[in-house]
C-alpha cells in the first residue's frame, strides 16, 4: 500500500483477503469472525493505525445511531440543560442526538415524530409538550402506538395508552424539600404560584403540597394554593400581581413565603413583590425549582431545588439504548432531586415558629 495514502476499510479488506463487511464486523464486534481472519484484520488495523468512519462501521450495522429528541421549548433553560446532558451521554455511546424544538405545539410534535421515523432514528425521547399533559392527546397516542415495537419511545412525563418508557424527576420529593425548608424557618402561610394543574409535574407538586399542610401545620386556604399561571417570567409577574389583588379584596394577610413552579416564574414573582413595595426575604420568602443559572445571578439569589442533569440525561439515554437492544428495561424510572440550594431569597427565620 502506498505511503501517505489514506487507508480505508476497503484497503484493509483487500490486503486481508476478506470482504469490507467482514472488516466492519470485526470493528463493531457485532458477529463471529473466524479467529485467523480476525487476527489478520486486527494486525492490519494496528499496522496502519486505522480509525473507522461511521460509514465503515455501518456496513454491518443497520442502525442509524441517531436518537431523536423532541423538546417543548429550548428557550427554557431547563430543556436546554436536559438536551445537553442527553447529548453528552449519547456521545459516550457513539450515538448522535438530533433535537427538534416543538414550542409545545401538538401539531408540530406530530410532524416531528413522523420526521424522526422517516430519518430512521433508533429511538425517540420527548421532553415536555404532549407528554406533560394530565389527559393524553388521543391522536398523539395513536401515532406513538403506530411505531410501538419498532422504535423505543422515552418520555420525561407520561403518555397514557402507550407502552412508552418514562424517566421522571421525583416531583413529590422536590416539594418535600421546599416545604420542609420553609416550615423549619417558621413560615406558616405558604403560597403556590405558577404552573398549570393540567400539567402532570405541577399536578403532583400541588397535591403533595396539600398532603404536607397538616404535617407542618400550614394555613390551608385555597387563597394561597390555587394560583395558576404559567412557566415564564411574565406569567410569574401576572400570577403574583393577581394574588396580591385577591388577598387584598378578601382582607387576607400576605403569605410568609411563595413556592414558585420554576426559576423563571420566581424571577417574575420577585419583580411583582418589589413592585408592591415588599422586601425579600424579610417580608416574603421565595423558593422554586430547577436551579438554572438565573437562580444564582438574580439578587437575592433564589433558593431552588437542584437536579443532577447529567444523571437525568444519562438515565434517558440509557433507557433508550437498553430498549433498542431489547434488554429488560423498567417502564418507569424516578430520578431523585440532587438537593436544595439555599440562597438569600429564603434564608430568613420568622419570629413565629411552627
Amino acid at each position: 500500500m502506498e505511503e501517505n495514502k489514506k487507508v480505508t476499510i476497503y484497503n484493509i479488506a483487500k490486503e486481508a483477503g476478506v470482504s469490507p463487511a467482514t472488516v466492519s464486523r470485526v470493528l463493531t464486534n457485532s458477529a463471529n469472525v473466524k479467529s485467523e481472519k480476525k487476527e489478520r484484520i486486527l494486525e492490519l488495523i494496528k499496522k496502519y493505525n486505522f480509525t473507522p468512519s461511521a460509514v465503515a462501521r455501518g456496513l454491518s450495522d443497520t442502525r442509524s445511531r441517531i436518537i431523536g429528541i423532541i423538546v417543548a421549548d429550548v428557550r427554557n433553560t431547563f430543556y436546554a440543560d436536559m438536551y445537553v446532558a442527553c447529548e453528552r451521554a449519547a456521545d459516550k455511546e457513539a450515538y448522535t442526538v438530533m433535537m427538534l424544538n416543538s414550542f409545545g405545539d401538538i401539531e408540530m410534535e406530530k410532524k416531528q415524530l413522523s420526521k424522526l421515523i422517516e430519518w430512521r432514528a433508533d429511538a425517540i425521547i420527548q421532553l415536555g409538550g404532549a407528554v406533560d399533559d394530565m389527559e393524553s392527546n388521543s391522536d398523539y397516542v395513536k401515532q406513538v402506538n403506530s411505531i410501538a415495537g419498532t422504535i423505543p419511545f422515552v418520555v420525561n412525563g407520561k403518555l397514557d395508552g402507550t407502552n412508552c418508557y418514562k424517566v421522571q424527576i421525583d416531583a413529590a420529593a422536590a416539594m418535600d424539600m421546599l416545604v420542609e425548608h420553609l416550615a423549619n424557618n417558621g413560615n406558616k402561610k405558604i403560597a403556590l404560584v405558577g404552573g398549570r394543574i393540567d400539567v402532570e409535574s405541577t399536578n403532583i407538586k400541588y397535591f403533595r403540597f396539600k398532603e404536607l399542610v397538616d404535617k407542618y401545620g400550614l394555613n390551608d386556604s385555597t387563597m394561597y394554593s390555587d394560583n395558576w399561571g404559567g412557566y415564564t417570567v411574565e406569567e410569574g409577574i401576572e400570577s403574583m400581581d393577581a394574588l396580591f389583588t385577591k388577598l387584598k379584596l378578601a382582607a387576607e394577610p400576605l403569605p410568609d413565603a411563595v413556592i414558585c413552579i420554576n426559576d423563571n416564574t420566581a424571577v417574575g414573582v420577585i419583580k411583582s413583590i418589589r413592585k408592591h413595595g415588599y422586601r425579600i426575604p424579610e417580608d416574603i420568602s421565595v423558593v422554586s425549582y430547577d436551579n438554572i443559572d438565573i437562580a444564582e445571578i438574580i439578587e437575592p439569589g433564589i433558593t431552588s431545588v437542584a437536579y443532577d442533569y447529567d444523571i437525568f440525561g444519562s438515565a434517558l439515554i440509557q433507557t433508550a439504548l437498553d430498549a433498542i437492544d431489547k434488554k429488560d428495561t423498567p417502564r418507569m424510572t424516578y430520578i431523585k432531586p440532587k438537593g436544595l440550594v439555599v440562597r438569600g431569597s429564603s434564608d430568613y427565620k420568622r419570629n413565629h415558629s411552627l
